[in-house]
């Protein structure tokens, strides 16, 4: 009992250092992204989308040499699902204030961002036809099946260099210390990377007491605790009424999790088995959950107050089948 109190407060410390980190880290590569003079598709694209993802990154990293690589996917699959339905949410309710949104912003970023989770998602299923696993629903992740979602991250880089290829600004550098800032990025990498290993050891066992898939607990628990520092970005956005990044932020992170950081998991140990019959229903509510943000943004191109609530609801219900599933009052999943 002891121990599973300090597992629970271990998990509630560590999101907190996440949280702090994971702002020395942003505020500082967004500075020396301007005081080095690169471009916005740079910027957005690698630094602020990296800065922000890094949490995921290392719980993907962490999960793998731990032995459950399944954890680390959930905790993308679910971080995902938690930022385009809790963040713009909270985006909208927290200043009090309905959002704008775009058609570019509609059409184009989250669009593009139901492709890479259509790429994900086949890249789980051609792990299932190439490289079953014997007498499971489980398929072997290899370097080479990693590889597809990398290349169409490269083809959303191109597209986003494509729309600022004639910028020609040049922001200010005064008043920045590269040194200073690239201590406060080193210490975040730091406070980020000891902070994601205790909660990844903590949440794998959690996940052996109460005797459930470390899938679940990654889609929910870590999920939610990587996901708080785009939270924060995406609330001082839409409080300072920068409508379009609050939500540029979010489907950018997502897209980088989604083609970038599970690939990379996969590039560092050469291959890894992934239950199919677990990520892809997981998967089919994360295209659930886009479909339902595209819908609400579209709609006047205003995301209300009500709507706001109505993908509070939707997360809410996802939560509740998930741990209905963990402790088997329900069984949808194949588990």
């Amino acid at each position: 009992m002891i121990e599973l109190a300090v597992a629970i407060a271990v998990v509630v410390v560590t999101t907190a250092a996440i949280w702090i980190g994971s702002g020395w880290l942003e505020d500082a590569s967004a500075r020396l992204a301007t005081y080095y003079q690169l471009p916005p598709v740079v910027q957005g694209g690698i630094i602020a989308a990296a800065g922000s993802s890094f949490p995921e990154l290392a719980s993907v990293v962490f999960a793998a040499l731990a032995g459950s690589f399944g954890l680390g996917v959930g905790a993308i699959v679910g971080s995902a699902i938690f930022n385009v339905l809790v963040i713009p949410a909270l985006a909208v309710l927290v200043p009090g204030r309905d959002m704008n949104s775009t058609r570019t912003l509609v059409h184009k970023e989250t669009l593009f961002y139901l492709l890479a989770v259509v790429v994900l998602f086949l890249t789980f299923a051609l792990a299932l036809i190439y490289n079953p696993i014997d007498g499971t629903l489980s398929g072997q992740l290899t370097r080479p099946l990693a590889a597809a979602p990398l290349l169409v991250y490269v083809l959303y880089l191109f597209l986003q260099w494509q729309d600022t290829v004639d910028y020609t600004e040049t922001p200010p550098t005064s008043g920045i210390e590269p040194r200073k800032e690239w201590g406060w990025l080193l210490a975040g990498l730091l406070v980020i990377l000891v902070s994601v290993e205790r909660l990844v050891d903590s949440v794998i066992y959690l996940g052996e007491v109460a005797d459930t898939p470390d899938f679940l607990w990654g889609v929910t628990i870590v999920a939610a605790a990587t996901s708080l520092p785009d939270t924060l970005v995406s609330i001082q956005a839409a409080d300072s009424e920068d409508h379009v990044a609050s939500i540029a932020n979010v489907v950018g992170s997502n897209i980088f999790d989604l083609l970038v950081v599970i690939p990379f998991g996969i590039l560092l140990l050469g291959a890894a088995p992934i239950d199919f019959g677990i990520a892809a229903p997981m998967m089919g509510c994360l295209i659930a959950a886009t479909v339902l943000l595209f819908v609400t943004l579209r709609t006047g191109l205003l995301l209300t107050s009500r709507e706001a609530y109505l993908l509070l609801g939707a997360y809410a219900l996802f939560v509740v089948w998930v741990f209905a599933e963990a402790v088997a009052l329900v069984s949808l999943l194949p588990n």
